[in-house]
């Protein structure tokens, strides 16, 4: 039986009110803690998204910076490629006019030959003897070659002279009277022509040898 004479201390509780009342403590202390973990974590997902705007914002204008460089570079490029292919035209152009001029120079200067050909070609056989036949052949022959030299054409007749191997092809050889005589020219088949310094055809040649 409870003693009624014993009275409790008003300030203290019994061990099933102290339980409670932590029960209670501890359901508000978590609500706390779990308001505060939210707020936590509102807090860096608000962060985490407004980054993930910011980036994304910078890579769109570094896409679009990126592509209109892009669009410059490549209106550059098909400019540059139409000069280009203005600048080979042009120059096809012009070496095609300067060839054609050279060849209109170079028959012009053929022009009084050919007149001069036609009239031997064209004597009549009964009224034209053999020496005025060859008179006119050799006159046409003299002006042709003055013609070609006027545009750089040269003759190669060594007869006489040191045999070349740059200039000349041997085809036989002969015997030299003496050493002083050895590698001459001895005689030509066929005279060569050189170019502008560029040899178009090379002389065939007879060339001495010394046996002594």
């Amino acid at each position: 039986m409870k003693d009624e004479r014993v009275k409790q201390d008003p300030t203290k509780t019994s061990s099933f009110e102290n339980r409670a009342v932590d029960a209670t403590d501890a359901e508000s202390d978590a609500a706390a803690s779990a308001a505060d973990a939210g707020d936590v974590i509102d807090e860096d997902a608000t962060g985490s998204t407004g980054e993930h705007m910011i980036v994304g914002e910078e890579a769109g204008l570094v896409t679009s910076a990126l592509q209109h460089e892009l669009a410059e570079q490549k209106e550059k490029y098909v400019r540059l490629y139409a000069e280009f292919e203005n600048f080979r035209r042009r120059a096809v152009k012009d070496r095609q006019d300067a060839e054609h001029r050279g060849m209109g120079n170079l028959l012009r200067g053929l022009l009084e030959s050919l007149d001069d050909l036609a009239r031997v070609a064209h004597m009549t056989p009964a009224k034209s003897d053999t020496a005025t036949v060859l008179e006119g052949v050799a006159l046409v022959e003299r002006k042709l070659l003055k013609s070609l030299a006027g545009h750089g054409l040269e003759v190669v007749d060594p007869k006489g002279h040191p045999f070349d191997p740059a200039l000349h092809e041997a085809i036989s050889t002969a015997p030299a009277a003496s050493k002083e005589e050895d590698h001459l020219v001895a005689q030509v088949f066929q005279v060569g022509y050189v170019f502008n310094g560029t040899l178009l055809r090379p002389a065939r040649v007879v060339v001495t040898q010394w046996n002594g």
